[in-house]
């Protein structure tokens, strides 16, 4: 495990692992990336902005795949019934708009929100605007908060 874990945290090697990780885990798939960007930037410092920004590169682009996976999986059902029909619980959703998608930094709801969002018909862009907007902030957040609450270098 130690080799696997110093091979992770080399500079050539963590970012493109961050870039993975946040990805996968934007999607419905549950997995945090949280812990991978803390871990890296724990080991490397010099690394805060590139992790913080190559973490919410990947994990906008895999709320980007969901908001995709949500209007196909809209337009399969809408085929199969033959007609559109929107639930009435997600109105609220389409009253907010493209900026729903700011939320979808929220542990647990997050990452659903952008599947939903792509289900309505939401524009694209504006939403992957807003995604990328409320994920840069939880990282850079997040990051800081915990390298405030355990200052200390860590070794291998």
């Amino acid at each position: 495990m130690h080799p696997l874990l110093h091979w992770l945290a080399l500079p050539q090697f963590g970012l493109s692992t961050i870039f993975v990780v946040a990805f996968v885990s934007a999607t419905l798939l549950p997995l945090g990336s949280e812990p991978a960007v803390f871990g890296l930037i724990k080991l490397n410092p010099d690394l805060f902005w590139p992790a913080i920004l190559v973490a919410t590169a990947g994990n906008t682009l895999g709320g980007g795949l969901s908001w995709w996976i949500g209007l196909a999986a809209h337009k399969a059902v809408d085929r199969a019934r033959g007609y559109h029909k929107d639930a009435r619980t997600l109105a609220w959703l389409r009253r907010f708009g493209a900026k729903a998608c700011l939320m979808s930094w929220l542990p647990v709801v997050g990452d659903p929100l952008c599947a939903v969002a792509g289900w309505l018909k939401l524009p694209f862009w504006p939403c992957l605007a807003y995604m990328a907007v409320g994920k840069f902030l939880r990282y850079l957040v997040m990051t800081t908060v915990l390298l405030h609450l355990m200052p200390g270098q860590m070794g291998l």
